[in-house]
């Protein structure tokens, strides 16, 4: 086998089923299937036309821009905004693609909900992220200078990164999970900062979900497993002891061709020998 077919075997098996559940859906729903990521593509076109109007920056960072030294519960309330607020010193462009692509095959593979979920877990990481890194000190292994304090924490960076981590996990498509995963780690190792360790951990808050979820995937069956089987109740009584001789003795039983006919069963107490033998009571 060729090195180029090997490659192309390799990307079917990675990409091959997301990309025919994003046809599937697109063939059966339309624009429909991309409510949720359009929503978001359009929001942050939007945010970053008024952010750059003068009479738009202010509201804006007002109600979206998140920094470490803000007080914690009005950071809280800003997350949400900040995952479309694109930031100032990157083209918007990139930022249109991230969301288009990666919200998109994720909204069709694993729905609009737990898209939301995912990317809104992911951002509220790295916010509670440079907080604590700020809290440890530049000394400390994961902390941050107390510069980064007064960073402007926006954008749908760590979004993307945890959702492509995410999306990876669930179609089992290990290469690109680690391929996302390592050009994470060379960006802090080249250009170390805040955006950078965001997105580590992100990822971390993603793998932490991933094994969890693949651990009570493991559990489950072997609950089931060791479980008893419920006894099926019918709403019929058990039959007392010896009905089965009973109804054999009156011709009733399976296959007996006896009949009930209300009047009492014949009992022969009398044992006569002969034609005139006569069955009664007495």
């Amino acid at each position: 086998m060729s090195r180029r077919a090997a490659l192309r075997r390799a990307a079917v098996r990675e990409w091959g089923p997301p990309a025919a559940a994003v046809r599937t859906a697109l063939a059966e729903r339309g624009a429909r299937a991309l409510a949720l990521t359009l929503t978001a593509t359009a929001l942050t076109a939007l945010v970053q036309l008024v952010q750059n109007q003068s009479w738009g920056y202010g509201p804006v960072r007002a109600l979206g821009a998140v920094r470490a030294e803000d007080p914690f519960w009005s950071a809280l309330l800003r997350t949400p905004l900040s995952l479309f607020v694109p930031a100032l010193d990157l083209p918007v462009w990139g930022a249109l693609a991230q969301i288009l692509l990666v919200f998109g095959v994720a909204e069709i593979c694993l729905g609009r909900w737990r898209t939301l979920a995912v990317a809104y877990a992911a951002t509220l990481a790295g916010t509670l992220y440079a907080r604590i890194g700020v809290a440890l000190g530049p000394e400390a292994f994961l902390g941050l200078p107390a510069s980064d304090a007064r960073v402007v924490d926006t954008g749908p960076s760590a979004a993307v990164v945890a959702l492509a981590v995410y999306l990876c996990h669930q179609r089992r498509a290990r290469f690109t999970g680690a391929l996302v995963v390592v050009a994470m780690v060379v960006e802090v190792l080249v250009k170390d900062n805040l955006a950078g360790r965001e997105h580590l951990a992100a990822i971390a808050v993603v793998l932490a979900v991933c094994g969890v979820r693949e651990w009570l995937g493991r559990r489950a069956p072997a609950t089931r497993t060791g479980r008893r089987a419920p006894a099926i109740r019918t709403g019929r009584r058990p039959p007392a002891p010896g009905a089965g001789r009973r109804r054999s003795a009156q011709g009733l039983g399976a296959g007996g061709g006896g009949t009930r006919s209300g009047a009492p069963p014949m009992r022969s107490w009398n044992f006569r020998r002969g034609p005139a033998q006569r069955t009664s009571w007495w």
